[in-house]
Parts: C-alpha cells; sequence; structure tokens
C-alpha cells in the first residue's frame, strides 16, 4: 500500500493488505458494527414487546375479576329514652346539737370589806361546789363538770413522767469513728524519726523499682496496745515490710470518745521512695 493511502485508509484494510478480502474474515469484521447495533435494537423491541403484553394482561385480568361485597342487614334497636323525673331535693342535715352546758361559778376578786356589805351575788362559791364546777365570768347552771378526773392518791409516782434513759455507749466494742484517732506517741515527728530508723526497702522491690504507698489497718486498744494488723492496700513487694514495722511500733495513744478511751480501727499510710541519683 502506498504512503500516501496509509495516512487515510481505514486500521481493517491496513491490516487485510495484500491479503484475500474475500475468504469471509475481512467481510465479518468490516459488517461487525452493523450486526451488533441491529442486535441491540432487536434485543430492545423484544423485552418492550413482552413488558407491554404483561402490563395489558395484568390490566385485562384485573378488569375480568368481579369483587364480591357481602352485605349484613342489621337491625338498629329503638333507644328509648328516659324522660327525666322531678325527684325532691334532698333534705337539709339536721342541725347540729348545742353542747350541754356545763355548770360555772363566776369568779369573784377578792375584796376587803365588812360582811353587811357584801352582797349576796358576790359571796364566793364554796368549796365543796368547786370541785364539780368549772370557773368562770358569770353564774351559770347545767351538768357538772366531770371531763377532769384527778388520779387517785394511792397510785404514787403515776402523775410524773419520766424522761426516757439514754442508753449507754457499748465501751467494750471497736470504734469506727471516733472524736479523736489514736496516734503514735510524740505525733508526726516521732513517727517519721522511727521510720527512718526501722523501716527496710525490700531487696525485690529495689531490683524491680517499685515504690509506693502502703495503707496498713489495725486496732488499738484502751491500752495502745497493736492487733490484727494488716495492709490494705499498696504494692505487694513492699506490704510485709509495712505490716512488720507497725507490729513493732510499741503501744501508741488510743482513741478518744466522749472523754473516754476506746478501742478503735486505724489506717495509717507508710510511703516507700527510690531515692534518684
Amino acid at each position: 500500500m502506498d504512503v500516501n493511502k496509509i495516512l487515510s485508509a481505514d486500521v481493517l484494510d491496513i491490516i487485510f493488505d495484500g491479503r484475500n478480502k474475500d475468504y469471509g474474515a475481512y467481510d465479518l469484521r468490516k459488517t461487525y458494527g452493523q450486526r451488533i447495533t441491529k442486535a441491540l435494537i432487536g434485543t430492545a423491541a423484544i423485552i418492550a414487546l413482552i413488558l407491554l403484553g404483561s402490563v395489558l394482561a395484568a390490566k385485562l385480568k384485573k378488569g375480568n375479576e368481579k369483587t364480591e361485597m357481602i352485605v349484613q342487614d342489621v337491625q338498629l334497636e329503638e333507644v328509648k329514652r328516659e324522660e327525666p323525673k322531678n325527684e325532691p331535693p334532698p333534705p337539709p342535715p339536721p342541725p347540729k346539737p348545742e353542747p350541754p352546758k356545763v355548770e360555772m361559778a363566776k369568779f369573784t376578786p377578792p375584796k376587803i370589806v365588812k360582811d353587811e356589805e357584801v352582797k349576796e351575788d358576790e359571796k364566793p362559791p364554796e368549796v365543796e361546789k368547786l370541785e364539780e364546777t368549772k370557773i368562770g365570768t358569770v353564774n351559770q347552771e347545767g351538768i357538772k363538770d366531770e371531763g377532769i378526773v384527778a388520779p387517785p392518791a394511792s397510785d404514787e409516782g403515776k402523775g410524773v413522767v419520766e424522761a426516757p434513759k439514754k442508753e449507754e455507749e457499748d465501751w467494750d466494742k471497736t470504734f469506727t469513728k471516733v472524736e479523736i484517732e489514736s496516734d503514735y506517741p510524740g505525733g508526726t515527728s516521732a513517727w517519721q524519726r522511727y521510720l527512718n530508723k526501722n523501716l527496710r526497702y525490700p531487696q525485690e522491690a529495689i531490683d524491680n523499682e517499685v515504690q509506693g504507698t502502703v495503707v496498713v489497718q489495725f486496732i488499738v486498744d484502751k491500752e495502745g496496745n497493736v492487733s490484727d494488723v494488716e495492709a490494705v492496700s499498696g504494692p505487694q513487694e513492699l506490704r510485709d515490710e509495712a505490716v512488720r514495722v507497725i507490729k513493732k511500733s510499741g503501744k501508741w495513744t488510743p482513741a478518744i470518745q466522749n472523754g473516754r478511751q476506746v478501742k478503735s480501727y486505724k489506717k495509717q499510710p507508710i510511703t516507700f521512695r527510690l531515692e534518684t541519683e
């Protein structure tokens, strides 16, 4: 093929240049695009016809179906309307009975006068009458006053109300909260001197560079003796040494509750710290 024709020639003509184009391969490749286009159009047309046919069939089927409705006769009963009855109004509540009048004697303020000047209605009542009579501002007749009954003379002490006795505290129990906690004799400075002298840093904790604070719980009795010593928190490698130091610490100052020395729980922290170079 000439050089001038190569630039304008089709790729297929370049491939089959000098070959037998009547064999069939050239024609198949030449018409490949047309055949693919026709195949796609035909497939799309067939699918559209199938969808259209299914839609039309569904509509025809739905139109041929008959929906049956069952209608039931419901008989409504006649509702009789009751006419309101004219009921008489309720009778008024009976009047509250007046409380019975209590016999009263008029209080007469004492005056120093002559016997002939005292009027009859101003004379004070006799003592016997006052036992069953109330004292008032006027003289009034009524029932005897029996509302207040004096205790019999033979019941000695029943008229006295005694205040409840305060239960005494059990001073033998172990207190968890006290007014003044137990402490090491001499205070904080003495406790620090004791630790510096007796505390031994465990070698295992030194090798593993373990440090921290161990809280030791124990009981201090009324005499200051230490018992039930146990470590409740802190590194495990340091607990045994903290317990040993507390057990060796001797007597402590007991706790105070209501002015008395009592047996109490005590929690003492002990801090282990490695010195850095």
